[in-house]
């Protein structure tokens, strides 16, 4: 996948993004505004209802009161006898003395002949006797009548009738007359939903660029592998293949017997060379894919680096390479598969070597810590840059050279590495400084 094909699949992801959001904000607007247009008609109806509930409740009180006052053959002294306290709540004033069930008689029908259907309570206080009668629930029935519940409201007292003060009225209080509550979160939860969408959104987009741009590394690092592994087979392969041309051109005397195991050596240790390469690959397939079982065992660290400090010398003696060892640690024998770490400090080592301009100075330390055992490997190489050193360790990848461009291998050395430790239930850190040097920390539990 070329860099054109990702730049093409995050605009037309982006343009597709941004058409689907323009989409739904539009269709959000027109929903808020529909929204807004419904509930301004609601509003305007319910003030109509309550308003037109008002006028019908007072014009049943007003036959109510003068019912209830003969005293008075002229009504207009009745006049301001009638206040609404709320919208359900209304208080009549009037003078003479009242039965409170000639009182629920008289309210039941002119409030039928009002047309108004609701439950209502009724309450009176005498400020002759000083006293409060407080009515049942009278309900509005199916069958278009009014009964008597034999219950009071819940909730409902004198004190919230206001039957508390002076005078001489009654008062009607209808329940279920309330102004209807206008939800504002309906203004708020369309744009939450567009947002809620619109977070959905990015970090699916995140998400899949993420999984294309890992993709495109990939693919990168296996191509390069590949190139890699080719020029590495090809150069033994190539090797053997002049050598034995050579000795099948060549007469068996005695003359051309030290050229024959000149080119017989070669033969030998290139073939040697490719076979470990192959077995390399191989080796780290299989621990990939969890097929390989560790074959722990008490294992002496020491000895380990002792051998590893006599090979170096031997195969270092013409470059001038030198290494040195700090074996501080009292405890170094520890439960290990003894094959694979070796292979481990001999590709620790190889590293340091290879990425090394000049002569190879190593210093390996071993120390006690955490219950464990510490090794570090430390050279004089040309050092990791920060942002590739948490890439060291993944597969295939190789660390850029810069100037150093005769640098063999696959990059599997170090995956192989962490592979190992990780089985172990160790841990290995990396700190660098470019220019001066690397230096490989390794921790393994004692048991």
């Amino acid at each position: 996948m070329n860099r054109w094909t990702v730049n093409s699949v995050v605009v037309l992801g982006l343009v597709s993004i941004f058409s689907i959001l323009l989409v739904q904000f539009v269709w959000m607007r027109s929903t808020v505004e529909m929204q807004a247009k419904n509930i301004a008609i609601q509003e305007k109806e319910d003030s109509l209802n309550l308003r037109e509930f008002s006028q019908q409740a007072h014009s049943a009180l007003r036959e109510v009161l003068e019912q209830i006052s003969p005293n008075h053959p002229d009504h207009t002294d009745l006049y301001g006898a009638i206040k609404q306290i709320k919208s359900n709540h209304f208080t009549v004033d009037f003078t003479d003395e009242l039965q409170p069930f000639y009182l629920e008689t008289l309210l039941k029908k002119e409030l039928y002949h009002q047309n108004i259907h609701q439950d209502f309570v009724y309450g009176i206080y005498d400020c002759f006797t000083d006293s409060i009668v407080l009515g049942n629930l009278i309900k509005f029935t199916k069958d278009s009548l009014y009964a008597d519940s034999k219950k009071s409201l819940p909730g409902l007292t004198p004190e919230s009738l206001n039957l508390t003060k002076d005078g001489h009225y009654f008062t009607v209080y209808f329940p279920n007359v309330q102004p209807k509550p206008i939800a504002s979160a309906s203004f708020v939860s369309p744009w939450v939903y567009l947002i809620i969408i619109i977070l959905f959104v990015i970090v699916f987009f995140a998400f899949s660029l993420g999984i294309i741009i890992r993709q495109k590394k990939l693919s990168e690092v296996k191509t390069d592998f590949i190139n890699n592994m080719t020029h590495e087979l090809k150069t033994p392969i190539s090797t053997i293949s002049l050598s034995s041309e050579m000795l099948m051109r060549m007469n068996l005397d005695d003359e051309n017997q030290e050229k024959i195991r000149k080119y017989a050596s070669i033969i030998f240790k290139e073939n040697k060379r490719l076979e470990n390469q192959v077995e390399r690959v191989l080796n780290v397939a299989k621990l990939d894919k969890e097929q390989v079982i560790l074959d722990k065992e008490l294992f002496n660290v020491h000895e380990l680096l002792d051998e590893v400090k006599e090979n170096f010398e031997f195969n270092q003696t013409e470059i001038g390479g030198t290494i040195s060892l700090d074996c501080s640690a009292l405890d170094f024998k520890i439960q290990a598969d003894a094959v694979h770490v070796t292979n481990v400090i001999y590709n620790l080592l190889d590293n340091a070597i290879k990425y090394c301009e000049g002569k190879a100075i190593i210093h390996i330390l071993t120390r006690n810590e955490r219950n464990g055992l510490l090794i570090e490997v430390s050279d004089s190489g040309i050092g990791i840059k920060k942002e590739n050193i948490k890439l060291i360790f993944d597969k295939f990848y190789r660390v850029p050279t810069g100037n150093v461009h005769d640098v063999k291998g696959f990059g599997l050395g170090l995956f192989y590495v962490k592979l190992i430790i990780d089985a172990h239930k160790g841990k290995i850190d990396v700190k660098s400084t470019l220019g001066k040097g690397t230096t490989f920390s390794i921790w393994l539990p004692l048991s």
